[in-house]
C-alpha cells in the first residue's frame, strides 16, 4: 500500500505561529549577525587595528546557539511532521552555518586557501546530511518516488541549469574573475555548497509539504519554498569570506521557492526529476559571488566612489530582480496543476542560449580575463649605502642621488640575475625594481611556495591587484568657490606673512606628488607644473598628461603649491605620479612611483637605464599609507625611504586617520624613523579626533609635526575647490614649507637633519587635553600625540635664512 504523503496529523494555529516566528527569528539572526561581523572587519580595518582572528567563530557560535535553541524544539515537539521537518532542517542550517563560519579564521589574503577549505568542508556536510536523512525512521521517513536513471539531463535538471546561468549573467557582467587557480577552486567550493544544499532539500525534505495525495504543488511551491528559503539563507551565510556572503543573503532565500516549483513538476511528472537540479542551481548562485568579486574589495574603503562595493551592490540587486522572476515564473509555469512539462529538447536549447549568451556577456561587455594577486618578493641584499657623499644644496643633493642610484641599480642586477632568469623560463610575468630591491611576479601559491624557498629571496608578500570595473567612477569635482583670500589654515601657519614680508614662494625647488594623480589644467596649478618628458607616470592607465579622477591628488598638490592662495609654496613647481588610482593600492605600485620619484624617466623608458636622477624633485609628499590588506608588512618599503633619505629627498608622510586610538600609526612609510610624519589639527589649534597618535612600531615617537587638517580648502579636478579632512590634507603643507625653506637658503637643500631640526624648534605649541580626543597619557605623552607641534612657516623659513 502507497503511504500517505500528508503531515500525519493536522497543525494545530498556534505551531504554525510560532513555527512562523522561529523561522522569521532565524532570518533576522542571520542578517544580523552576518551584516554586525562584516561592519566590525570593516572597522578595524579603517582604525588600523588588527584583525580578530575569533570574531567569525564568535559569531557562528553566537549564531548557532541563537536559532539552535529555538529549532531544537521544533524539531522534537510538534506533532506534525511538517512542522517537525521544518524545525530539523532549520536546525541544520544552523550548524551548517557554525561550521562554515569557523572557516573564516582563514586570513583573507590566502583566499585559494580558504575557498580550498569551503569545498572540503561542504563536501564533508552535505555526505554527513545524506547519512543522517538515511538513517532517519518512522513516520517522519517518507518514501521518495522512483526516479528514471539516465545520463541525459532531465527536464528539472535543464530547467535549474538555466537558472543558474540566468542568476549567474550579473556577475559575469558586472564583475571580474581572480587568478587561474582561484577561479577553480570557486568553482569547486561552488559545486560542494551546492551538493550540500542538495542534502539537506533532498526528495524527504519536499515530501512533507506535498500536501498529500494528489499532491497539492501550491502548498509545496508556498510552504516548502519558504522553509528551504530559510535554509538556503543559512547555507549563503556561510559562504565565502567576510563580505562576499553578503550578496547571497539577498539571491539565494528566493531560490527556495524555484527550487519547490521544479520538485512540484516532478512529483507529479517523475519523467523529468533530476538528482543534481539543486546542486546545479545553488551552485551556480553560489559561484557568482564567489568568482566574481574579491572579498578584500567588498569594503568600506572603497565605498566613497563607483568602485568593487557599489557594482556587486548592483549585481546584488540584479540577482534579487532575476530570482525573484524565476521563482514566480517557475511557480506559475511548472507547478499548477495542469502544467505540462517543456519537452527535453527544448529546456536544453534554452539552456544552450543562455550558456551562449553568459559567454558574450563575460567577453563583449563584462571585463574578461583573470585578475588574480600577483607576488612582491623582496630579496635578501639591499644595497650598501654606506660612505656616499655628503653634499648639501642642488649640486651636492644631484651629486648623492646619482650615486645611490648607480648603487641600487647595480645591486638588483647583481642579485635579480639567476631569479629572472628563471621566471623567463617558467614565463612568469615579472617586473623588477631596485629602489627596494624586489621583484613583482604573476603567480599563485604554488609559486610563492617556490619562491620562498630560494636562497636569495628574503620574503614574499602578496601584492593586492584591484579587479577590473564595468565602467570608472565618475571623476570628483569640487563645488566650493574659489578663495578670495588664503584660507584658515594658510594664515594659521604664516605662509601667507612669508610670501608678503620675506618675499619667499618657494621658487627653485620643486615638490613630488605621490597620489591618485593631478589635474595638470586646474588654474591653480596648470603655471607651475614641470613639464619636460620626466615629470609625469602614470603606472595605474598609462595617461602622458596630468589627471586625477579621485581629486585626492589634486586637492593634496594645491595645498603644497597651488597658487590663488591655497598653496603654502605657490612659487615651486610639482611633478606627480599615480600610486593609488582607486582607494587601494599594492607594494609595487607605491614603489612605482617612489623609484620614479629618484630617477625620473620618460614615458615607455626603463627606470633601470633610463633614470635621471639629476631631475628628482627635492621634496616628496606623500598622502598615503599601505597597511596589510594591500599586501605591505611593517618593514616593505623601509629600504626605499632609506634611499630616499640617502640621496637627500626629504620624504613627508601622513600619519594616518587612525585617531584617538594610541599606537595608529602603522601603515607605512608613516612609521619610519627617517621619513618626516604629520599629524592634523583643527581651526581651533586642537589635536583633530581622527589624528592617528604613536607610538610607531619599536617605540618610534610619531607623529614628527602637525600642521592643519580639519576642513581644508584646496584645488579639485575640473577647476573647481572642496573642502577635505585628513591628515592627507595636512601633509602637503608641511611639504610645502620645507620648499620655502630651501627657496630661502638654497644650501640647506638636502641636508634634511638641519631641516628637521629647524622645523621642530620653530613648530608652536597645540593644546592637549586629557579626553578622549587626545589621550596624552596613555599614549606615552605628549610627543606621540603632537610631536613637536604646529608647523610654523613664518618662523621656519626666518630660521633658515639664518
Amino acid at each position: 500500500m502507497r503511504a500517505d504523503y500528508s503531515s500525519g496529523t493536522a497543525s494545530s494555529p498556534w505551531a504554525v505561529v510560532v513555527t512562523v516566528l522561529i523561522g522569521c527569528w532565524a532570518v533576522g539572526v542571520t542578517v544580523v549577525s552576518q551584516t554586525g561581523g562584516w561592519a566590525v572587519d570593516q572597522v578595524l580595518l579603517i582604525t588600523a587595528l588588527d584583525r580578530l582572528a575569533l570574531l567569525w567563530p564568535l559569531v557562528s557560535l553566537f549564531t548557532v546557539v541563537a536559532i539552535g535553541t529555538a529549532a531544537l524544539p521544533l524539531a522534537m515537539v510538534p506533532r506534525s511532521a511538517t512542522i517537525r521537518s521544518a524545525g530539523r532542517v532549520w536546525l541544520a542550517g544552523a550548524l551548517t552555518l557554525g561550521v562554515l563560519g569557523l572557516l573564516r579564521a582563514i586570513p583573507p589574503v590566502h583566499h585559494e586557501a580558504y575557498l580550498a577549505a569551503l569545498a572540503v568542508t561542504a563536501t564533508l556536510l552535505a555526505l554527513v546530511a545524506r547519512w543522517v536523512s538515511s538513517r532517519l525512521t518512522g513516520a517522519d521517513r517518507w518514501p521518495a518516488p522512483a526516479r528514471p536513471r539516465s545520463l541525459r539531463p532531465s527536464v528539472a535538471t535543464w530547467l535549474a541549469l538555466a537558472a543558474g546561468l540566468a542568476l549567474l549573467v550579473p556577475w559575469v557582467w558586472l564583475g571580474a574573475l581572480g587568478g587561474l587557480l582561484e577561479t577553480v577552486v570557486a568553482g569547486l567550493a561552488a559545486a560542494a555548497v551546492g551538493a550540500l544544499a542538495a542534502a539537506l532539500l533532498d526528495a524527504r525534505f519536499w515530501d512533507h509539504f506535498t500536501g498529500g495525495q494528489p499532491p497539492r504543488p501550491a502548498r509545496l511551491v508556498l510552504l516548502g519554498g519558504l522553509v528551504a528559503g530559510v535554509v538556503l539563507l543559512l547555507v549563503g551565510a556561510g559562504t565565502g569570506q567576510s563580505g562576499a556572503q553578503l550578496p547571497l543573503l539577498v539571491a539565494l532565500p528566493p531560490v527556495g521557492f524555484a527550487l519547490a516549483a521544479l520538485h512540484a513538476l516532478t512529483r507529479r511528472h517523475p519523467r523529468t526529476a533530476g538528482r543534481t537540479s539543486t546542486v546545479w542551481l545553488v551552485g551556480l548562485t553560489v559561484f557568482g559571488p564567489l568568482a566574481f568579486t574579491d572579498p578584500e574589495e567588498i569594503s568600506l574603503l572603497l565605498a566613497t566612489t563607483r568602485d568593487v562595493p557599489f557594482w556587486v551592490a548592483v549585481a546584488t540587486g540584479v540577482g534579487l530582480l532575476v530570482a525573484l522572476v524565476l521563482a514566480i515564473a517557475y511557480g506559475l509555469l511548472l507547478a499548477r496543476p495542469a502544467a505540462r512539462p517543456p519537452r527535453p529538447a527544448l529546456a536544453g536549447l534554452t539552456t544552450l542560449v543562455l550558456l551562449v549568451a553568459v559567454g558574450a556577456i563575460g567577453v563583449g561587455v563584462g571585463q574578461p580575463g583573470l585578475h588574480g594577486e600577483r607576488l612582491f618578493v623582496l630579496l635578501r641584499e639591499q644595497a650598501d649605502l654606506a660612505d656616499l657623499p655628503t653634499g648639501t644644496g642642488k649640486a651636492g643633493r644631484d651629486a648623492r642621488a646619482e650615486q645611490v642610484y648607480r648603487r641600487l641599480v647595480a645591486t638588483a642586477e647583481r642579485t635579480q640575475a639567476e631569479l629572472r632568469r628563471d621566471l623567463r623560463r617558467l614565463r612568469l610575468e615579472h617586473r623588477p625594481y631596485y629602489l627596494v630591491n624586489a621583484i613583482e611576479v604573476d603567480g599563485g601559491p604554488a609559486v610563492r611556495a617556490w619562491l620562498s624557498r630560494r636562497p636569495e629571496v628574503a620574503r614574499v608578500l602578496v601584492s593586492q591587484r584591484l579587479r577590473p570595473l564595468p565602467s570608472p567612477a565618475a571623476p570628483a569635482v569640487g563645488h566650493a568657490p574659489a578663495p578670495d583670500g588664503p584660507p584658515w589654515n594658510i594664515t594659521m601657519i604664516g605662509a601667507d606673512r612669508v610670501w608678503s614680508e620675506l618675499g619667499v614662494t618657494g621658487a627653485g625647488v620643486t615638490v613630488g606628488s605621490s597620489d591618485s594623480g593631478v589635474d595638470g589644467r586646474h588654474p591653480t596649478l596648470v603655471e607651475n607644473f614641470r613639464g619636460g618628458d620626466d615629470s609625469w607616470f602614470d603606472p595605474w592607465n598609462g595617461t602622458r598628461t596630468p589627471t586625477d579622477r579621485s581629486g585626492h591628488g589634486t586637492h593634496t598638490v594645491g595645498s603644497a603649491v597651488g597658487r590663488g592662495g591655497i598653496g603654502v609654496a605657490p612659487g615651486a613647481n610639482w611633478v606627480g605620479c599615480v600610486n593609488l588610482d582607486r582607494n587601494l593600492g599594492n607594494p609595487a605600485s607605491y614603489l612605482d612611483c617612489l623609484q620614479f620619484m629618484l630617477a625620473p624617466f620618460p614615458p615607455g623608458g626603463d627606470p633601470f637605464t633610463d633614470g635621471r636622477p639629476a631631475r628628482a624633485p627635492e621634496i616628496l609628499t606623500n598622502s598615503w599609507g599601505c597597511p596589510p590588506i594591500e599586501g605591505c608588512d611593517p618593514q616593505a618599503l623601509r629600504p626605499a625611504t632609506d634611499a630616499l633619505e640617502a640621496a637627500g629627498i626629504l620624504v613627508v608622510a601622513a600619519a594616518g586617520n587612525s585617531g584617538p586610538l594610541c599606537d595608529s600609526v602603522q601603515d607605512p612609510p608613516a612609521p619610519y624613523p627617517d621619513v618626516l610624519t604629520v599629524g592634523a589639527v583643527d581651526q581651533r589649534r586642537q589635536v583633530a579626533a581622527f589624528s592617528s597618535r604613536g607610538p610607531a612600531p619599536g617605540g618610534v615617537a610619531k607623529p614628527d609635526l602637525m600642521a592643519p587638517g580639519a576642513d581644508v580648502l584646496s584645488a579639485m579636478p575640473g577647476g573647481g575647490y572642496a573642502t577635505l579632512d585628513g591628515t592627507s590634507m595636512a601633509t602637503p603643507q608641511v611639504a610645502g614649507v620645507v620648499a620655502l625653506m630651501w627657496s630661502a637658503d638654497p644650501d640647506l637643500v638636502g641636508d634634511l637633519d638641519r631641516t628637521r631640526q629647524l622645523l621642530r624648534a620653530t613648530a608652536t605649541a597645540v593644546p592637549t587635553g586629557t579626553d578622549s580626543a587626545e589621550r596624552t597619557d596613555a599614549c606615552g605623552g605628549t610627543r606621540n600625540v603632537i610631536g613637536a607641534g604646529l608647523v610654523d612657516a613664518y618662523a621656519a623659513v626666518r630660521a633658515a635664512r639664518g
